[in-house]
């Protein structure tokens, strides 16, 4: 790492981890992007490629620590749950992707801290507080606007992209419940990289379709943007609390826009736009009030 950017980070680590989260955001819109540019491939296939490249990334960070490839006694069941619910919650995820507008793919993702605050009750034993319960809600109303189900098929794609997020967030509780347990962020990454690709292989072998260089790269560029992600993210969790930072994270929605407009003429339409607006400003108050209670508490 440049000398300068190491000075910067110990000076500013607060700021420092705003600009990782929304490097992050930057990094998973674009692998959205790749994902829907590989074109009509199978998601497992898909799923397969993205996730086997992140983990060669990941595992070749861990061999050049101490540790290696070492697994802190008791973080095996975590991980285990960590990496299925997160595997699946991908999965629908890029199924949604493919079969919907890229920004309402990612806005239905981006409800994970939502789920994250359910999640807790069962993963945690962590109560959430009446304000708490009300964020949630509001957020789900939002994602109605979004998801707008209908009787027939068309609701199909915003409720992959709905269980994606609900995979998601329980897949960042149990992330967690391993950081309390002080297990290392590449670790995490490796193990649900390698989980993954594992769970999508045998999909893969018995439904391959052969890739034009295109693809190959586009799913090349889906893991090294996953990767980079991944520890963006990470990175910024250890420089500052996730729950003064997370709310960044939104920006993704903002870039999955603007790759949909310039990429396949996507623009939201008015339903969109107002589940929108109400699952960021719910983020966005949300974020005050955790900031407020801490203040009081301080």
């Amino acid at each position: 790492m440049p000398l300068f950017v190491t000075r910067f980070i110990k000076k500013n680590p607060h700021l420092a981890g705003i600009l990782l989260v929304i490097i992050d955001s930057f990094f998973f819109s674009l692998m959205a992007l790749f994902v829907r540019m590989s074109g009509d491939l199978p998601t497992m296939q898909k799923s397969f490629f993205r996730n086997a490249i992140a983990a060669v990334i990941a595992i070749m960070t861990l061999m050049g620590t101490e540790e290696k490839l070492k697994i802190k006694k008791g973080s095996l069941p975590s991980l285990f749950f960590r990496s299925l619910c997160g595997g699946l919650g991908m999965i629908a995820n890029f199924w949604a992707i493919d079969h919907m507008a890229l920004a309402d793919a990612n806005l239905l993702n981006k409800l994970s801290p939502f789920w994250a605050i359910i999640a807790s009750i069962f993963i945690l034993s962590e109560i959430p507080r009446k304000k708490e319960v009300l964020f949630v809600i509001l957020a789900f109303i939002g994602a109605s606007f979004v998801v707008r189900p209908t009787a027939g098929l068309a609701s199909l794609p915003a409720l992959a992209g709905l269980f994606g997020g609900m995979g998601a967030g329980f897949a960042y509780t149990f992330v967690r419940k391993l950081g309390m347990q002080g297990e290392r962020g590449p670790l995490i990454v490796a193990f649900f990289s390698t989980f993954t690709s594992l769970l999508s292989l045998p999909f893969m072998v018995f439904d391959f379709h052969p890739m034009s260089a295109a693809q190959w790269a586009c799913l090349l560029g889906a893991g090294t943007c996953a990767a980079l992600a991944q520890f963006a993210i990470t990175k910024a969790y250890q420089l500052a609390p996730a729950k003064e930072i997370s709310v960044f994270d939104y920006s993704q929605v903002l870039f999955a826009s603007l790759w949909g407009l310039l990429f396949f003429a996507e623009l939201p339409d008015v339903w969109s736009m107002i589940g929108y607006v109400i699952v960021i400003a719910t983020a966005v108050a949300k974020w005050r009030y955790t900031m407020a209670e801490d203040a009081k508490a301080a």
